[in-house]
């Protein structure tokens, strides 16, 4: 019954917001920086079944609470389609996704209750990468990547010594000039490996410190990545062909071949995070049994044995 209550809301909410759903898919076959969409509800999916043990011991029945949550998405929904005429398109549309994925949380709740929604939190929370980057949030990261990969770029072309000259935006090779423009900013691979890392996280890491940390580490593996891609393209483009800037597959897919050495440079970082807390656990399990009841009991008869034999 909690199953078909959670699916019956669900479905409820996915019909008040079908018109969001649609033109959300439409932005998913035109856009390349919203084409991770259709695999976040089946990650979030898969998390919530492998933690179903967990959420199971936790069910209890939370109608208040969980009316309370949908209802704010219920609002976000309303105050969505009121600003609607003073929104751009992305901004509307991530108001009203928000409304979705707060809508489906209380749903949650309503079926399952506040207990196994602590239980289930990773996969609820996921569910907010269906939400278009917000411009005020995007726009700003595009500038700054397109920026900071400029400069790593640099860096790489002196470290190459290859002859060149920089300015502003522009570098000036033998024979052709490059422009690092937004598109070169790599906001679509760096938002799919911040995804990537956050899964990884859970997947392989215990602690939050450590799961921040990967996913920290993934702005500057970006900006190295980017400064790389920029570079490797400028130089074939000024000693091979100048089609590799213009119309070549590499300029134009090029990002496929540069994540893989993004996820390349990230897999070290993730195994040192695990060596870390590999090195920790036994710490902390001594800290926690030296706490426990049990363990001050066995102290205590240490320290009988102690005094009776002198």
């Amino acid at each position: 019954m909690r199953h078909g209550i959670f699916l019956v809301l669900v479905a409820a909410g996915a019909v008040l917001h079908g018109g969001t759903l649609a033109e959300l898919a439409a932005l998913f076959s035109r856009s390349e920086l919203h084409q991770h969409i259709p695999l976040i509800p089946l990650v979030s999916a898969y998390f919530l079944l492998m933690n179903r043990r967990e959420i199971s011991r936790a069910i209890e029945w939370s109608p208040k609470t969980g009316a309370a949550i949908t209802a704010a998405g219920g609002m976000c929904f309303v105050m969505g389609g009121m600003l609607e005429a003073e929104l751009g398109r992305n901004d509307y549309l991530s108001a009203m996704m928000l409304g979705l994925v707060i809508w489906t949380t209380g749903s949650f709740v309503v079926a399952y209750g506040v207990k196994a929604l602590k239980s289930g939190l990773f996969p609820m929370l996921f569910l907010a990468f269906l939400i278009p980057v917000p411009d005020f949030i995007l726009d700003p990261s595009v500038t700054f990547l397109q920026v900071a990969s400029a400069g790593a770029a640099e860096l790489v072309f002196k470290m190459s010594g290859v002859p060149f000259l920089r300015e502003g935006m522009i570098f000036s090779l033998p024979g052709i000039d490059v422009e690092v423009a937004e598109q070169c900013s790599g906001i679509r691979s760096s938002l799919a490996l911040v995804i990537t890392a956050i899964i990884a996280g859970k997947l392989f890491l215990r602690d939050t410190p450590e799961k921040a940390a990967l996913a920290l580490a993934v702005l500057p593996i970006t900006i190295f990545k980017n400064g790389l891609r920029i570079v490797t393209l400028s130089l074939l483009a000024s000693y091979v062909d100048p089609v590799f800037i213009t119309g070549h597959w590499l300029h134009r897919s090029g990002g496929i071949p540069f994540f893989v050495v993004g996820l390349i440079l990230l897999a070290p970082v993730l195994w040192v995070l695990r060596r870390v807390e590999v090195r920790e656990i036994p710490a902390r399990e001594s800290n926690t049994n030296q706490g426990s009841p049990e363990a001050q009991k066995m102290s205590l008869l240490r320290n009988k044995e102690s005094n009776y034999g002198q």
